[in-house]
């Protein structure tokens, strides 16, 4: 594991400095059409990225809290206090 690093490590180091730039940062225009598609492009995905991973974690949460429920439910329904009435 720590040799593949090593390796991964020097080749992006010894890499030419223009695989790492993006058309900004290269010296592409900025203010092109394809740039602004671009810029809409990762705003939609990180909007989708975003919707995915909330409706996920509110899933959890329900699952979670309906779990709880029915072990206090459970629990409720053993105790010695709910036998006797």
């Amino acid at each position: 594991m720590k040799r593949s690093c090593k390796i991964i490590f020097a080749l992006a180091a010894l890499a030419p400095a223009k695989i790492f730039a993006c058309a900004a940062c290269f010296g592409g225009n900025i203010d092109a059409p394809m740039a602004d598609g671009m810029n809409w492009a990762i705003l939609t995905l990180g909007a989708v990225v975003t919707t995915v991973l909330g409706a996920f974690l509110t899933f959890l949460i329900y699952a979670i809290r309906k779990s709880e429920a029915l072990t206090a439910a459970a629990e409720q329904k053993n105790s010695p206090q709910a036998q006797k009435v």
